[in-house]
């Protein structure tokens, strides 16, 4: 008997270092709960991890990012084994520019477990930044390839859209053999993306961008980009992205004080955001459809 009690206590010693959730359930409930609500559970739960981490995913849902990297600091912590919250600290960081640090964390979360699909995703938005889309296609692959009953939809729905974007990057550096074979990619991944999840922000963006971008001969649509960003806009009113591609929208239309004003708003939102800066800058790494600033 004594022997069972010591060997209980020591496994509650350690329990904090071996624990493991079901992510793909707490991402799935996430976007479902309402931050209120997800403040409220967490603090009835007595602190318990899952409940932290579901406010972890509602806040950055909410665009609450250092709230966010703040409460999965103290997870990774408290668990350093858990790759969830090793991934909410990365992906904080990422969405506050601080990219090293979040790839030097999403690469400890997949060197563990190469199949979380939330870091595969993560890093694949900071392949995407730093040009390198062929690796952002072959970790959105890789989700896709995880089948959807192993990854929770916004997810599974974000790798189709991104592999859409990373495809379309393609074909606009590449030659006419990529411009045939990337960007036939680029629709038919965004409708399965659509299909999974219509009223996805990350789906609307992709749709809109594409219609936005894409030559009329390709079925680019002045009009259908600017109702699917704006549905983008009607999901998540603080989409930085969104608003750049309104912004180039805007341009196009000769409306130069809605294009200050679209600007404006993505800066307000996130001074560090790549499509503003690099819109801004002229450099136009991800194509500025209305020319140069």
């Amino acid at each position: 008997m004594k022997i069972y009690a010591f060997s209980l206590f020591i496994s509650l010693i350690f329990c904090q270092a071996c624990y493991s959730m079901d992510w793909v359930a707490l991402h799935t409930k996430a976007d479902k709960t309402t931050l209120p609500e997800a403040l409220k559970s967490a603090e009835q739960s007595g602190g318990a991890p899952e409940a932290r981490y579901l406010l972890g995913l509602v806040y950055l849902n909410s665009h609450r990012d250092l709230e966010a990297y703040n409460l999965f600091l103290l997870l990774s912590r408290e668990y350093p084994d858990e790759a969830g919250f090793k991934w909410g600290l990365a992906e904080s960081a990422r969405r506050m520019h601080e990219t090293g640090d979040a790839e030097k964390l999403l690469d400890e979360v997949l060197a563990r477990d190469g199949s979380f699909a939330p870091a595969l995703i993560s890093l694949a938005y900071i392949k995407y930044f730093k040009m390198d889309f062929l690796g952002s296609v072959r970790l959105a692959s890789k989700v896709i390839g995880l089948g959807q009953d192993k990854v929770d939809l916004s997810n599974y729905a974000r790798a189709y859209a991104m592999y859409a974007g990373a495809k379309g990057m393609l074909a606009h550096y590449g030659g006419i053999f990529s411009k045939a074979v990337d960007g036939l990619a680029v629709k038919t991944n965004l409708d399965k993306a659509q299909k999974l999840q219509p009223d996805s922000p990350a789906v609307l963006f992709g749709l809109g961008s594409y219609y936005l971008l894409a030559p009329a001969i390709a079925g680019g649509d002045k009009k259908k980009a600017e109702e699917y960003l704006e549905r983008a806009l009607t999901v998540d009113p603080l989409f930085a992205d969104v608003y750049v591609r309104l912004a180039q929208l805007a341009k196009i239309n000769g409306k130069k004080e809605r294009y200050g004003s679209f600007m404006k708003k993505a800066l307000e939102i996130d001074p560090g955001n790549e499509l503003a800066l690099d819109t801004i800058s002229g450099k136009c790494d991800f194509i500025c459809t209305g020319g140069k600033e």
